[in-house]
């Protein structure tokens, strides 16, 4: 299958803001990797997408430069949106980047997930599923959804993200030890990840 990665990175990050100060923006904070090295958190994100996955596209609003610049770097088509709602930015990421055997939806502000966790979500993915990792018993990101979904996710507006699908059929959930899956950057603190 060929997978479309979507990252999304269109949020104002608001919480960060609050604690960080007004003019940081959480996308471009420096964390260190999972291989030891200190990226900004949207290229630790980026790094992280298997080479496998050769379509991606990152949906972030204009006024963010320097995220526009290393998406480029990375190998993504950008879209510029202004709304930072979850749905919208699915919704025009899928419509932009049809046709696809599926989307691998991936948030900008979750650097830590190994590259492995992402792999096996996307090879669990068919074409009416969605897969979605699990760890802890809990549901974590990426999550991919198979070709069937693309005209609900292009219906999908402002804030509310996919979740609502998964009530209807195919999910798939796929048990990884990762607890990265779990852990995004909404407070200065989550930089320091504790494995």
């Amino acid at each position: 299958m060929s997978i479309t990665a979507i990252v999304l990175a269109a949020g104002q990050g608001s919480r960060f803001r609050a604690e960080a100060g007004a003019d940081s923006d959480k996308l471009l904070a420096d964390c260190v990797g999972l291989d030891g090295v200190t990226r900004p958190v949207i290229g630790q994100v980026l790094l992280n997408l298997p080479e496998r996955v050769v379509k991606r596209w990152l949906v972030t609003s204009p006024d963010r430069p320097e995220v526009i610049r290393l998406a480029r770097l990375y190998g993504c088509e950008v879209l510029l949106l202004q709304s930072a709602g979850m749905g919208d930015s699915l919704a025009a990421a899928v419509a932009a980047s049809s046709p696809s055997d599926g989307w691998l939806v991936v948030l900008g502000d979750m650097p830590f997930i190994l590259p492995s966790s992402i792999e096996h979500v996307a090879a669990a993915l068919a074409d009416e599923s969605i897969s979605v990792p699990v760890h802890d018993g809990q549901y974590g990101h990426p999550v991919a959804f198979g070709r069937a979904w693309g005209p609900a996710l292009c219906a999908l507006s402002g804030d509310r993200g996919a979740k609502p699908l998964f009530a209807k059929g195919g999910l798939l959930e796929v048990s990884v030890d990762d607890p990265g899956v779990l852990w995004d950057v909404d407070v200065p603190q989550a930089l320091h990840f504790g494995r």
